[in-house]
Formats: structure tokens, C-alpha cells, sequence
């Protein structure tokens, strides 16, 4: 298949990318902004990924969705509308694809900020989860198209089990520790 979704060793630029973007969040969305989180594969040191910054914005709410989404497109994010937009609307950077951005808004000390912050924490601390998350993504990549959403969002999908399986451990084991 051509175009399939790359994954890369880990760059030690990745947090940097993510501080310059948090500021500009930060600045567009004022005190809206309760968390911004690098999160995903790239905030994860020595995981290869794609090259593609994860940020988890906590609000107070998540709706009304236009409190926040004119301040992100004012900074060039993209909202894509999906089911998932009641709890966890997505954006993008830029408009086309490759994406270099990727931002979540969540509710802050909600399901889904805690779920993604104990993935993020738990693969910090255990390595070996890490890199059987990393040899998940790698046999998984070259089977999807990164041009074509559908395919990008079954890439996700298939990577679903191992992402609850983490959940699981990380809730046993008290995660996030925020």
C-alpha cells in the first residue's frame, strides 16, 4: 500500500514542539485552558511515533463547543465533528495532511482526562509496556493509509485493545497520579 502511516524513532525534539505549542494555546484560550497536556506516543521518552504532537486541553466544560473552537481555529486548528465531540472534540494542524498537531478537549477531573493521562503515565514508567505498544504500532502502520481518515481512524481502532488492556493495569495501579 502506498502512503502508509510512518512511524518514527522517538525525537528529543518532541517536547520542546509540544512547550512552543502549549504557549500558543495558552495564549489563545486564556484561563479556559484549566491543563494543557502533551500526551500520545510523542510525550512518551524513547517511543517511536508519529510525528504527530498530542495535546489534551482540560476545560471546565466541554460544551458549549464554541467557547474554545473560534480561539483554536483562530490559531489554524481544524475541529473535526464526531460522535465523540460531546465528550472529547478533536483537533487538527494544519487543515491538510501531514497533521503536526493534534489537540483533545476534555473535561478537566473527567473519564477521559484521567484515561489518557494514565496511558501517557503508565507507559513513562513501565518501558516494557512501552516498547510492546511500540512493536504493536509498527506491525499495525504499514497497513493503513495516512491520507485517508477512515483508514487513520482505523489504525486507532486497531490499537484500541492494548490501549484498555493499559487502562486496566494503570487504574489497578493508581494512575494518573495527578
Amino acid at each position: 500500500m502506498a502512503d502508509v502511516l510512518e512511524i518514527l524513532p522517538y525525537d528529543p525534539d518532541w517536547p520542546r514542539q509540544f512547550a512552543d505549542e502549549r504557549d500558543r494555546i495558552a495564549a489563545a484560550l486564556g484561563p479556559l485552558a484549566l491543563r494543557i497536556d502533551h500526551n500520545g506516543s510523542t510525550s512518551v521518552p524513547g517511543l517511536a511515533a508519529k510525528p504527530i504532537i498530542d495535546i489534551q486541553i482540560s476545560v471546565a466544560r466541554v460544551q458549549p463547543l464554541a467557547a474554545y473552537s473560534d480561539r483554536l481555529a483562530g490559531i489554524g486548528y481544524l475541529h473535526v465533528p464526531h460522535a465523540d465531540d460531546a465528550f472529547c472534540p478533536f483537533f487538527h494542524r494544519p487543515r491538510g495532511w501531514p497533521h503536526t498537531h493534534h489537540v483533545h478537549v476534555v473535561q478537566r477531573g473527567g473519564d477521559e482526562e484521567r484515561r489518557t493521562l494514565a496511558v501517557r503515565d503508565y507507559l513513562r514508567d513501565h518501558p516494557a509496556a512501552a516498547r510492546e505498544y511500540e512493536a504493536l504500532k509498527r506491525r499495525l502502520a504499514p497497513q493503513y493509509s495516512a491520507t485517508r481518515p477512515g483508514e487513520r481512524e482505523a489504525y486507532a481502532q486497531a490499537k484500541s485493545s492494548f490501549i484498555e488492556a493499559i487502562i486496566e493495569q494503570a487504574a489497578a495501579l493508581g494512575y494518573p497520579r495527578l
